[in-house]
C-alpha cells in the first residue's frame, strides 16, 4: 500500500484510474463536489473503489464541516450549520452548544455512512484570531482554546457514534494565517509562549485517531520550511508537544502555500514525518509520480490506518435517528434566536 490519498476526476472511475488505482494500492480517497451527483450516484463510485482493493474497511475521506465547507448539499442531502453557530450557542449556554454539536455530528455521520464514507476531515480545531484572514473564520468554534476543544471533542464523539473517523485540523493550529494557503504560503511570527494558545486544543484532544498539517511557517519553530514539510515541527510540536500519536495526513499538497513539484511535495511531506500525503486534484501524471517516490506503507503507519478505520461502518442507508438527532439540534441552536 502507497501512503497517499487520492482524488478522482468525476462521479465515475476512469478506465485509467481504474488500473492506476488497483496497480498503485493508494491508503485512500478524497471526493469533491465533482464526483457527486446524486445518492445512488456517490454510493456506486464508493462501492466501486471498495471492490477494486478488496479491503473490508477502505479509508473514503470528505470535507464535510458544515457552513460554507460542505461537498454534500441539499437537496439530496441535509444542510449543515458552520462552526459559528455552536460558539454563539456555547457563549449562553455551554452544555446545550456541547449536546448541540454531537447530535449534529452523528446526523451527519449517518448521512456519510450511507454514502461509503468513512472519514471526515472535521472538526477543525484552530482558533479563531481577530485580525486573521477568513479562510478559518466562521469555521472556527471561537477565540477560547477550552470552548474549542469542548465543541471539537463532541465532534469527534458525534462522528463515532455514527460510524465515521473524524480529523482534527489543521496542526499545530491555522487560526493566525494572514493569507489562504491555497494561494500563498503564511508566515506566523508569534513567540512560541503565544503559540501555546494555539496548540491547547490539539493537545486536549491528541487522543483523535486522525491528524491533518497546516502548510504555515511558524518562525518560532522552523523559519525554513512550513509545517507539513518540517521534521522539527512534525517531530518536536506535533508528535511531541502536542502528543499526538494518530493517523497524520498533509493538508491538500497541490496548494500553492507549497513549492516544487507535486511529487517532491510529498516525498519532502513523507520524509519529513507525515504519515500519509493529501493529493486532491485527481490528475494522473501527479499521482503516477506519487507512486514512484513514495515508498511503501510503513508498519506503523498501517497500524494507525488501521486503528482509524477500526470503528468506522458503511451502513445500508441513513438511519431513522438522523431526523430525531437534526430536530434535537435545531431547537437547541434555538436558544440563540438564530436558525440552524
Amino acid at each position: 500500500m502507497i501512503p497517499a490519498i487520492f482524488g478522482i476526476s468525476g462521479p465515475v472511475l476512469t478506465p485509467d484510474e481504474r488500473a492506476f488505482f488497483r496497480d498503485c494500492d493508494p491508503a485512500g480517497y478524497i471526493l469533491f463536489g465533482r464526483n457527486i451527483v446524486d445518492p445512488e450516484q456517490l454510493r456506486a463510485l464508493t462501492d466501486d473503489l471498495r471492490a477494486i482493493h478488496g479491503r473490508e474497511r477502505l479509508l473514503v475521506s470528505i470535507d464535510q464541516e458544515g457552513g460554507r465547507v460542505a461537498r454534500l448539499r441539499p437537496p439530496h442531502w441535509v444542510g449543515y450549520p458552520a462552526g459559528q453557530s455552536f460558539e454563539k450557542l456555547y457563549e449562553i449556554a455551554p452544555a446545550s452548544a456541547i449536546e448541540a454539536a454531537r447530535a449534529n455530528a452523528t446526523a451527519m455521520a449517518l448521512e456519510l455512512s450511507a454514502m461509503g464514507i468513512t472519514v471526515d476531515y472535521h472538526p477543525p480545531l484552530d482558533l479563531r484570531v481577530p485580525g486573521a484572514h477568513d479562510v478559518i473564520g466562521d469555521r472556527s468554534f471561537g477565540e477560547d482554546p477550552m470552548q474549542v476543544a469542548a465543541i471539537g471533542r463532541a465532534i469527534l464523539e458525534g462522528l463515532a457514534a455514527g460510524g465515521v473517523a473524524g480529523c482534527i485540523k489543521h496542526m499545530p493550529g491555522h487560526g493566525r494565517t494572514d493569507v489562504d494557503t491555497h494561494k500563498a504560503l503564511p508566515t506566523v511570527t508569534a513567540s512560541a509562549d503565544e503559540l501555546e494558545a494555539d496548540l491547547a486544543p490539539f493537545r486536549t484532544l491528541n487522543h483523535a485517531l486522525v491528524g491533518m498539517t497546516g502548510h504555515l511557517v511558524f518562525t518560532a519553530w522552523d523559519a525554513e520550511n512550513p509545517a507539513t514539510l518540517s521534521q522539527t515541527v512534525i517531530r518536536d510540536v506535533i508528535r511531541g508537544r502536542i502528543g499526538f500519536d494518530g493517523l497524520l495526513l498533509t493538508d491538500d499538497i497541490d496548494m500553492e502555500a507549497l513549492g516544487g513539484s507535486i511529487p517532491e511535495r510529498a516525498a519532502r511531506a513523507h520524509a519529513a514525518g507525515c504519515d500519509i500525503v493529501l493529493n486532491c486534484w485527481a490528475k494522473m501524471d501527479d499521482m503516477t509520480g506519487i507512486c514512484e517516490v513514495l515508498p511503501a506503507m510503513s508498519e506503523a503507519t498501517t497500524a494507525r490506518l488501521d486503528r482509524a478505520l477500526a470503528g468506522t461502518r458503511v451502513a445500508d442507508g441513513i438511519a431513522p435517528q438522523a431526523t430525531e438527532l437534526l430536530a434535537k439540534r435545531d431547537a437547541l441552536l434555538a436558544l440563540t434566536g438564530t436558525p440552524a
